[in-house]
């Protein structure tokens, strides 16, 4: 199994670029199950997950042609509608072809995507939009089963905020007949750029980016063409490594509007930070000021980016409280950054963070995808040399993160 190993210490210069976001990538692939007619996506990150993606794609029977960082994909002969646990259990995200495929195909199978190391993510929601639409949901065998005519517009309320099923829902309700509302919807730009493309193909779509989202169905939605948007947790993962190392790293090729609540905290601890255009620039000074954080629905603070701030705070004067409102074991880093030195005491979905002079190098273990770019920004900072294990969780999320660190002057290599 590979790791990753760093010599810490050094001040990080330069610009790094900002690849596609792959929680954009896989709602829009899910979307050419909506269609016979071809679909272009472009600017895909070159990532584990959307080749998973990908190849459930295949299975179901879209012709997939992929080339880097795009793909073309036509579903105009659906093999069948079966999407099995093998495929599933790698990556959560597949249960976003259960909307398009019942919508389209009147029926689908689809595994139960179990558990997941950062909490309880349940599908409930997705589940209850579908019935009120007028799909016939059963559970058994590990498998969700779907059956349905064509879908009927409605009003649908969900309990919480959930972000895929907002993407699952608008999807399905793009072939239903009538309106569609979703109240209490998931904001994410994510969710923006798929309404858009469900327009684009056919549907019309108001309201994206608020809470209530109305879609009104058609019979046939035609292909599309579309640019996936920059990854908003890779630019603010970026950001925080410049400002952990005490360097001056300038992001290109993103959105400074995605990511102003993790901004606003950099200010407020201390960082220069400077925008213009698609380039965010941010130059650390000395002392990082404490600062407290409370994850949220966007446009509130993700929590996707939580860990990696948790390392900026762990280098800060004073002492900061991070309160995680999505996820109820997201804390998992903190064990580790204490092995390096860092003074965190977790108290239920509170942390509470007292900076340190210093971060030491360790040899640690990742536990998900963000508490893995955690640890790399740790032993980025830290001094002397530092073991990252099971990074496999890395290549799910950040595509080349070892050449565009070295890039900015990192002393970064994978071992296997």
């Amino acid at each position: 199994m590979d790791r990753i190993v760093i010599q810490g210490g050094v001040s990080l210069k330069g610009e790094v670029p900002i690849s596609g976001a792959k929680n954009a990538a896989m709602p829009l692939m899910a979307a050419c199950l909506l269609t016979e007619e071809e679909c272009r996506v472009e600017n895909l990150p070159v990532l584990h997950d959307v080749e998973s993606f990908l190849s459930l794609l295949r299975r179901l029977g879209v012709r997939v042609d992929s080339r880097g960082a795009s793909a073309e994909l036509q579903a105009s002969d659906l093999a069948g509608s079966r999407a099995p646990y093998d495929l599933v259990r790698k990556m959560r995200a597949s249960v976003m072809v259960l909307g398009p495929l019942v919508a389209r195909m009147g029926k689908a199978e689809v595994s139960l995507p179990g558990g997941c190391a950062i909490g309880v993510r349940p599908i409930d929601q997705h589940l209850k939009g579908l019935a009120v639409l007028g799909v016939d949901i059963r559970l058994s065998d590990g498998y969700i089963h779907a059956r349905a005519g064509r879908l009927r517009g409605a009003e649908i309320f969900l309990d919480l905020v959930t972000v895929t099923g907002t993407k699952n829902l608008l999807m399905a309700a793009a072939l239903a007949d009538g309106r569609t509302r979703i109240h209490n919807a998931a904001r994410e730009p994510e969710v923006v750029q798929l309404a858009e493309v469900l327009s684009a193909m056919g549907a019309e779509v108001r309201g994206a980016g608020t809470d209530t989202v109305e879609i009104v169905g058609v019979p046939r939605l035609k292909g599309f063409e579309a640019r996936v948007i920059p990854d908003r947790i890779e630019t603010g993962t970026y950001l925080l490594a410049g400002a952990v190392t005490g360097g001056e790293v300038c992001v290109t090729g993103t959105l400074p509007e995605h990511v102003g609540a993790l901004t606003g905290k950099l200010c407020a601890a201390g960082i220069d930070v400077r925008e213009g255009g698609d380039r965010i620039r941010v130059k650390a000074g000395r002392p990082v000021k404490a600062v407290d954080v409370q994850t949220a629905p966007y446009p509130g603070f993700a929590t996707d980016i939580q860990a990696q701030m948790m390392v900026l705070l762990c280098l800060a004067q004073g002492t900061s409280v991070v309160s995680e409102t999505i996820f109820e074991n997201r804390f998992m880093h903190a064990a580790e950054l204490r092995r390096m030195g860092a003074d965190i005491r977790v108290e239920g979905s509170h942390a509470v963070v007292t900076g340190v002079d210093r971060l030491a190098g360790a040899e640690v273990m990742a536990t998900d995808l963000r508490a893995s770019a955690s640890l790399i920004l740790a032993g980025l900072a830290a001094e002397g040399e530092t073991t990252v294990n099971r990074v496999y969780h890395i290549d799910r999320g950040y595509e080349r993160i070892e050449e565009k660190l070295s890039a900015l002057g990192a002393k970064i290599e994978r071992v296997e």
